[in-house]
C-alpha cells in the first residue's frame, strides 16, 4: 500500500519542549491514532475555553474539546462534585495516606452495580422525561464511547424482528468508524458497505444564508424518497438513525420539519426512530437535548461528548421494551457504566439543573452568530451554518461556492 504524504506540519519557534513531544509521539505511536492538523498543538493543561502549551502558550479552544468540554475545561465546582460522588474526601487528596481512598469508589466495576450507576441512571432519565420529546426515555444503556453507543442502539432495533433487518440512515452523517456505526456513516459511494444499510438524503443547502435556513423546508422531495424505498423494501426496514445536524458532515443544520418528516414515517411503519446526538446533547444547539429543540420524540437517543464533560462515558437511552430484546451480554463491555464516568456524569447533571448554563449558552450564541455573520464579509468566506453553540464555516474555496 501506498503512503500517502502528508502536507508539511507547521510549529511556532522556540518550542523546544513541544517539538520534543511531537517527536516522541511520532516514535511511540502510529500516525492513523489522530487525524492531521498542521499544528499539532501540545497542550499540558486547560482551563475555562484555553488550553495552555507545556511553554505556556495560550490558545483559545474554539472545538471545545471536540464538542465534549460543554461547561468548559476543569471548572472548580464540577471537579470538587465528581470526587464528591466518588467518595475522595478534600483530606483524602491533601494526605500523603493512602488509607485515605480505601473508602473511595472503584474506578472500574464490571459485571457488578454500584449505587453510583444507580443514581446517574435515575437522574439522567429523570431530566430527559423532564424535556419535550423525552417521553420514550425509560432506559439506559451505557457504553464506552458514542460509536458504541450507536452500534448498541442499532443492535436493538435489528434485534426486534429477524425479517426486518434493513437499516435507513441520513447521507453524509458521521456515527463512528467501528463496525455498525462506521457502516451508516457517510455515503453508498464508501466501499466496503454493509449491504443493510440504505442511505436516504439529507438537507443541506450550499452557501446558504442563515435566513434561508430558517425558511420553510419543502418536504416533497424528502417524502417521495421515503415513500419509494419503503416500497422498495417494505417492512424488511427495522429502524432509521440520523442525526440533529450534520456536524463531521459539514455544519448542515436542517428545518425542524424535516426530522419531523423522518418521525411520522417511522411511527407510521412501526419503524425505530434512533436520533444520534452524541455531539448536540447537553446544550449544544440550545436546549438540554436536540430532540427538544427540533420538536421530535425518538425511540432511542444515543448520547456522549458533553455527557460527562470530558470524561468518557456515552449511552443509548430509549424504550425499555426495544432494549428488552437483548438478554445477558449481548450489550456488556468493560467500560459500560463505570464509576468515575456515573459520577461525571452526575456533577454535569448538577450544573445544568442547578446552575443558568443553558441561560448563558443562549446569550453566546447570539455573540457567536453575529460576529460570525461579519466574517461573511471577506471573500475567503463563503457561508457560516450553525445553531445554539455550534458553528461551521465554509471557505470560498470550496466547490459549489459562487
Amino acid at each position: 500500500m501506498t503512503q500517502l504524504k502528508q502536507p508539511a506540519e507547521i510549529h511556532p519557534a522556540s518550542e523546544d519542549q513541544s517539538a520534543s513531544i511531537r517527536q516522541a509521539i511520532a516514535r511511540i505511536e502510529p500516525q492513523s491514532l489522530r487525524t492531521f492538523t498542521p499544528s499539532l498543538a501540545v497542550i499540558a493543561r486547560s482551563e475555562g475555553s484555553y488550553h495552555f502549551t507545556p511553554e505556556g502558550r495560550q490558545l483559545a479552544d474554539f472545538t471545545s474539546g471536540v464538542l465534549v468540554a460543554n461547561l468548559g475545561h476543569n471548572p472548580t465546582r464540577w471537579w470538587r462534585q465528581v470526587l464528591e460522588y466518588l467518595g475522595v474526601s478534600p483530606s483524602a487528596l491533601a494526605s500523603s495516606n493512602r488509607d485515605e481512598f480505601f473508602s473511595a469508589a472503584p474506578l472500574s466495576a464490571y459485571n457488578a452495580i454500584t449505587p453510583l450507576e444507580a443514581a446517574a441512571c435515575e437522574r439522567l432519565l429523570k431530566n430527559m422525561r423532564s424535556q419535550p420529546g423525552g417521553g420514550r426515555m425509560e432506559q439506559v444503556m451505557w457504553s464506552a464511547s458514542g460509536s458504541e453507543g450507536v452500534i448498541k442502539a442499532l443492535r436493538v432495533a435489528l434485534a426486534q424482528d429477524p425479517k426486518r433487518q434493513m437499516i435507513l440512515a441520513t447521507r453524509f452523517g458521521f456515527h463512528g468508524k467501528k463496525g455498525l456505526a462506521g457502516a451508516v456513516t457517510g455515503s453508498e459511494n464508501d466501499p466496503e458497505r454493509d449491504p443493510r444499510v440504505r442511505f436516504i438524503s439529507f438537507p443541506r443547502q450550499e452557501c446558504s444564508s442563515l435566513e434561508k435556513r430558517r425558511q420553510p423546508l419543502d418536504l416533497a422531495p424528502y417524502r417521495a424518497e421515503l415513500e419509494q424505498i419503503h416500497r422498495d423494501l417494505g417492512d424488511k426496514i427495522c429502524c432509521l438513525i440520523t442525526e440533529p445536524y450534520l456536524g463531521g458532515g459539514g455544519s448542515y443544520h436542517p428545518q425542524k420539519e424535516y426530522l419531523q418528516l423522518l418521525e411520522s414515517f417511522c411511527r407510521e411503519r412501526n419503524i425505530v426512530f434512533i436520533l444520534d446526538e452524541v455531539q448536540a446533547n447537553f446544550g449544544r444547539t440550545g436546549p438540554m437535548y436536540a430532540y427538544t429543540h427540533y420538536g421530535v420524540e425518538p425511540d432511542i437517543v444515543v448520547l456522549g461528548k458533553g455527557l460527562g464533560n470530558g470524561v468518557p462515558v456515552d449511552a443509548a437511552v430509549g424504550r425499555a421494551d426495544l432494549f428488552a430484546k437483548l438478554t445477558y451480554g449481548e450489550s456488556s463491555d468493560t467500560w459500560s457504566g463505570h464509576p468515575l464516568g456515573c459520577a461525571a456524569v452526575l456533577a454535569t447533571l448538577d450544573e445544568f439543573e442547578n446552575e443558568d448554563v443553558l441561560a448563558r449558552g443562549l446569550a453566546l450564541s447570539e455573540v457567536f452568530e453575529a460576529g460570525l455573520q461579519r466574517l461573511t464579509e471577506l471573500s475567503a468566506v463563503c457561508a457560516i451554518r450553525g445553531e445554539g453553540n455550534v458553528w461551521g464555516i465554509q471557505c470560498a474555496a470550496v466547490a459549489g461556492c459562487d
